[in-house]
């Protein structure tokens, strides 16, 4: 991954003008390496743990801002601290890309095959390389502001629990996010109290029998038959046996059993995701669908075994993060850019960062308006780069209200 150039194509800043001074200041200097950046971190991806070149540019950049980050234990990843005294308030972005083809067609796209940023995630990393660099240049800050440049949320389990384990949300008195959006406008930040996006636990499923002739199954164990049992129940039964406010949704993603249409296999696999609404449900899920799984099968004589890896709880908005939240967007591009945003039934292992402090997660809009609304993780997917200088700006007020907020 190379040094950005300095002077690519700038995109317009909708907050331009609102200052503080050296606010805007910054970015009029700043945002030209800031774009280059992003779009030199989208061509070069790398996926979960593998981000070691992003991590190197990271830490140059911060390093050119007079700010001294530290790589993770595992290698991948920067923490840094900005500012002096007890109240921490960390700002966190993940950093790793996707095990997927692009297909954007921008000039900037992927040069790694097989591997893009269809999450948006070189767009977090530039607005909190843009927001430290921006509050280095401000003086005196009212207390610190943690830098958390997060490898590997796209896998579970996700790299905060690597933060978590390094020591890094020690002391931390509030934690803040983005995400990038594509059903939102730039220019506009989706803010929800609560819960705001789902869980995500992965299911495995892997059956065995003697295998046998399609023409006598009474003489054997039926895999196909079995795994399709469960492909229909565990999803029916689960909505039945869960609290419906939960929202249990089972979806399979992978099946594989047989190869030839007369003869029953001896092995087959099922892998999917559950994800759900609430934490309580998340709580409960893994022993029931064990139990579920189990009375499913039974009738149909297969062995089998049975993964289910936890992923990680809702992420929960605290109330009073939120509405600090709102008020940064405000100062940030004006009251027309608080946006409203439904839970998302996608996961996101902030949650984890949040079981240590509080805080909240925003959704900044990446839509230009024109172009078809693409979904995350879409090999089509683009963010407007507007959003950058907008992502900015909200982290840099949302670190200044929560430090002189009062503490929580």
């Amino acid at each position: 991954m190379t040094q950005a150039s300095s002077h690519p194509d700038v995109p317009a800043d909708p907050g331009a003008g609102r200052g503080p001074v050296w606010l805007d200041g910054f970015l009029a200097a700043e945002l030209p390496a800031l774009v280059a950046l992003r779009r030199d971190v989208h061509a070069h991806p790398e996926v979960s743990r593998a981000e070691s070149a992003t991590s190197a540019l990271i830490l140059r950049t911060l390093a050119r801002y007079g700010i001294r980050g530290t790589v993770l234990p595992g290698g991948t990843g920067v923490v840094a601290d900005i500012g002096a005294g007890d109240r921490v308030v960390a700002l966190r972005a993940d950093i790793d890309a996707l095990p997927l083809p692009e297909h954007s067609g921008l000039p900037w796209a992927s040069t790694v095959p097989g591997v893009c940023h269809a999450c948006g995630h070189d767009v977090h990393l530039t607005a909190l390389l843009g927001a430290a660099g921006a509050l280095q240049s401000s003086g005196v800050l009212p207390g610190r502001v943690r830098l958390i440049f997060q490898p590997a949320e796209e896998v579970m389990p996700g790299g905060a629990h690597d933060v978590v384990a390094a020591g890094v949300m020690q002391g931390v008195e509030q934690a803040y996010a983005l995400h990038c959006d594509p059903r939102l406008p730039v220019g506009t930040v989706g803010c929800k109290s609560g819960a705001i996006t789902s869980t995500s636990d992965l299911v495995a499923l892997a059956v065995s029998g003697p295998g046998g002739h399609t023409a006598r199954p009474h003489l054997t164990a039926d895999l196909v038959y079995a795994l399709g049992t469960v492909i229909t129940g565990l999803p029916g039964l689960l909505s039945r046996r869960m609290d419906p406010r939960s929202v249990p949704v089972m979806v399979w993603g992978a099946v594989a059993a047989g190869s030839a249409p007369n003869a029953v296999p001896q092995s087959g696999l099922l892998r999917g995701t559950l994800r759900m609404m609430d934490r309580s449900g998340w709580e409960a899920a893994e022993p029931l669908v064990r139990e579920i799984v189990a009375d499913l099968l039974a009738p149909t004589r297969a062995s089998y075994t049975l993964s289910f890896e936890r992923g990680v709880p809702p992420v929960e908005n605290d109330p009073a993060c939120t509405d600090l939240l709102r008020t940064a967007v405000t100062a940030a591009v004006g009251e027309g850019g608080v946006g409203v945003t439904a839970q998302s039934t996608g996961a996101e292992d902030f949650a984890v960062l949040l079981d240590h402090a509080p805080g909240a997660l925003a959704r900044l809009g990446v839509w230009d308006g024109v172009s078809p609304m693409v979904d995350l993780h879409s090999p089509t997917f683009r963010a407007d780069e507007r959003a950058i200088p907008v992502g900015i700006r909200l982290l840099v007020h949302t670190a200044l209200a929560a430090l002189t907020g009062p503490p929580r």
